[in-house]
């Protein structure tokens, strides 16, 4: 430190100051001089000493000045000054210090002693100064770590935090010491025995410990602290005398955690449970329910009608509904009703969310079997009020599937797949309704099984058969096309129709390839028809509404007609009315493509769906077909006779043409005729029928072989 230490000797006396530059010199320093406090100043502006030896009486600008001024300086604060003062003068020793001098020397200097003097001086400059800045650096570090620390006396019972230990208790640093009581009284209430019982076996001769626990800020904020405390002594006895500390504030952490948490156990649409929040409950319900020999039952729900809506109103309105409905399902519930109150980690809930728009309600505590059968029945009630989506009212319903521990199952998992197979049979029993579950329903749930699998292999084995409904001109009783309806040839139960395997095909995923199949089945059969001599006429194949969102669809029937060589007029394309509000746009642009082409396009079951006729008339089809619910009761019903002459003259006024569905009695053509339908099809004129059969009605009809009072 000698050899490079720069010492400032501020001195009017040139005397005094040749003195003193000798002996430090001599002792390795490296001497600076002025000769007044001003001279001083300007030495110290570009370069700062490492001790100055200041006189007090000098001419311009005294020592005490002096002082003060370099005090002011960028880094003064840090550099030592000794003034050197006469050995009598009481007040002008007082005078420096409050100037901000480190030290003073008394005149006549010892001139033997004072390089020791200043080489004691600047050691302990640069260990205050190593002091300092290790303070600053934690201070620093804690305030970054949101970290304190804190020492308590126990015998004298105060504790010392420091700044950033203060902060976090949320109390002002500028207290200063505080007691153990006001130290406790910074936890939050429900902590804080379980704090002071940590401290106090701490204090009886525990070792260190850590522990979390909530701080509650007199703004009422609360935040998570993790504490670490040591005991650093203790008296002869064991007792703790002194606790150190550090204290961190953890609540990012634990937010973190608690996001976590939410991400792994709860739905992020509605805020139920999920899957494996509800399985954990549905354990320990289980667990607790075999313990005291009661009963518990395992809900599922499954909306009926979703897919319709999300489909119809996109699925924007459908998680809008979801939400809804996991809002009105969890109000009728009654928090008694939950296991959540057996596991404080779980939310008050007794109904989760599975996906899509399967539901899963728990009831626990159960005293009988119709407990649950009367809380299923206000559950599929309450799915059979309207719900208000888009400022629609929409009507979804629900259908619920029961489980009973232990009748029906021991483990979750038995009880969850027996409550789902119970569900199932309520919906083919005709849905919006509840079903208990009973050993019977596996069979039929594993022969559901089995034809799912079958079915996948269904389309590699050519299963799949077409059959024609001939579509009839109402004024002339000719054929002027048909509509290709799938039947599936199973290998071992023969015939199957639709109804039964379609609901399969859409929960498959297989709707898009058994479409596909079917418009190159369809127009296969028509250029065959058109080889054997007969017109080429219209048939008509209905695809799902997601088929006209798919941009390949013109593609794929440009590939089908160019395969089989048949006009593009030989086939129509149906579609539901649930096209008129998904992706209109794209759905517009693919219908276009497909008009474009010559493939004609019509609308299924129309005035059962949700129209929109300013985007109907945009889109280029040829035809209107009235739903046969419509067609059933027109001689009955005189809503359903309105309903359907006001699509005919609507679909006239919009120059389309209408079809009826579902004719069969000679009166309901008669109705039809009246009010200018232009087609029909039916059992009035024929079944569908296969390839062959429907080629030979085609050419009756054609030589007038039949009469239209005979069919």
């Amino acid at each position: 430190m000698n050899h490079c230490s720069r010492i400032l000797v501020v001195d009017d006396d040139a005397g005094g100051r040749r003195l003193t530059r000798a002996t430090l010199t001599k002792a390795g320093f490296h001497v600076i001089e002025a000769a007044d406090g001003q001279q001083a100043l300007d030495a110290m502006c570009s370069e700062l000493p490492d001790l100055v030896l200041m006189d007090v009486s000098m001419p311009v600008m005294d020592g005490f000045t002096a002082c003060a001024e370099l005090r002011r300086l960028p880094g003064g604060g840090r550099v030592p000054v000794v003034m050197m003062t006469g050995l009598e003068d009481v007040q002008s020793i007082d005078r420096a210090f409050e100037a901000g001098a480190t030290d003073f020397i008394t005149k006549p200097i010892n001139w033997t002693i004072l390089a020791h003097r200043v080489r004691y001086m600047l050691r302990a400059s640069a260990a205050i100064n190593d002091l300092n800045q290790n303070q600053r650096r934690l201070s620093n570090a804690q305030r970054i770590g949101v970290m304190g620390d804190w020492e308590w006396d126990v015998r004298h019972d105060h504790i010392i935090p420091s700044e950033q230990a203060w902060r976090i208790f949320g109390r002002d640093p500028a207290t200063g010491t505080i007691g153990f009581d006001g130290f406790m009284s910074t936890a939050h209430p429900e902590d804080l025995d379980r704090l002071r019982l940590a401290f106090e076996r701490a204090i009886d001769g525990g070792d260190a410990f850590a522990i979390d626990h909530r701080i509650a800020h007199r703004d009422g904020t609360l935040r998570h602290v993790h504490q670490q405390v040591e005991v650093i002594e203790r008296d002869a006895a064991g007792r703790a005398l002194r606790l150190a500390g550090a204290v961190h504030d953890i609540t990012r952490h634990k937010d973190a955690e608690e996001q976590i948490r939410m991400l792994a156990y709860y739905d992020p649409l509605t805020g139920l449970p999920n899957r494996l929040l509800f399985t954990e409950q549905l354990k320990r319900a289980i667990a607790l329910a075999e313990q005291d020999q009661r009963k518990i039952a395992i809900m599922f729900v499954d909306l009926d009608n979703f897919k319709r809506v999300n489909d119809t109103l996109g699925h924007g309105a459908g998680d809008e509904l979801l939400r809804a409905v996991s809002a009105r399902l969890a109000g009728l519930l009654r928090v008694r009703d939950s296991v959540a109150r057996h596991a404080t980690e779980v939310d008050d809930s007794s109904i989760a969310r599975l996906g899509g728009d399967e539901f899963i309600v728990l009831l626990s505590d159960l005293k009988r079997s119709a407990d649950a059968a009367s809380v299923a029945r206000r559950l599929v009630a309450a799915l059979a009020e309207p719900i208000l989506i888009q400022h629609k009212e929409i009507f979804v319903g629900g259908s619920l599937g029961v489980a009973i521990y232990p009748d029906d199952g021991t483990d979750a998992d038995t009880l969850l797949m027996n409550a789902d197979t119970a569900m199932y049979r309520a919906k083919e029993a005709g849905r919006g309704r509840f079903q208990f579950y009973n050993r019977s329903m596996n069979e039929r749930a594993l022969d559901r099984l089995m034809m799912e699998s079958m079915l996948r292999r269904a389309l590699e084995r050519d299963e799949f058969v077409l059959h024609f409904q001939p579509r009839v001109d109402v004024r002339s009783g000719m054929i002027v096309g048909a509509e290709a309806l799938i039947r599936w040839m199973h290998p071992e139960r023969g015939l199957i129709l639709p109804g039964e395997f379609i609901p399969l095909v859409e929960d498959s995923g297989l709707v898009i390839r058994l479409g596909e199949w079917v418009i190159d089945a369809a127009c296969r059969q028509n250029a065959a028809w058109h080889a054997a001599g007969l017109p080429v006429i219209p048939v008509a194949v209905n695809l799902a509404s997601t088929h006209l969102r798919e941009r390949g669809l013109p593609d794929l029937v440009a590939r089908a007609i160019r395969r089989h060589a048949l006009p593009a007029s030989g086939l129509e394309i149906e579609v539901t009315e649930s096209i008129l509000l998904v992706e209109p746009e794209l759905s517009l642009e693919i219908a276009t493509r497909l008009e474009s082409m010559g493939v004609r396009l019509s609308i299924d079951d129309f005035g059962t769906g949700y129209s929109s006729l300013s985007y109907l008339k945009r889109l280029p089809i040829n035809s209107l077909k009235i739903d046969r619910s419509f067609v059933r009761d027109l001689a009955t019903d005189p809503d359903d006779a309105a309903i359907i002459t006001a699509i005919i003259a609507m679909a006239h006024g919009l120059k389309l043409k209408v079809v009826a569905e579902g004719v069969e009695t000679q009166a309901q053509l008669a109705f039809l005729r009246a009010r200018g339908c232009d087609e029909y099809q039916g059992f009035l004129m024929s079944r569908p029928l296969e390839g062959p059969a429907f080629a030979r009605l085609f050419e009756d009809r054609r030589h007038g072989s039949l009469s239209l009072s005979a069919v």
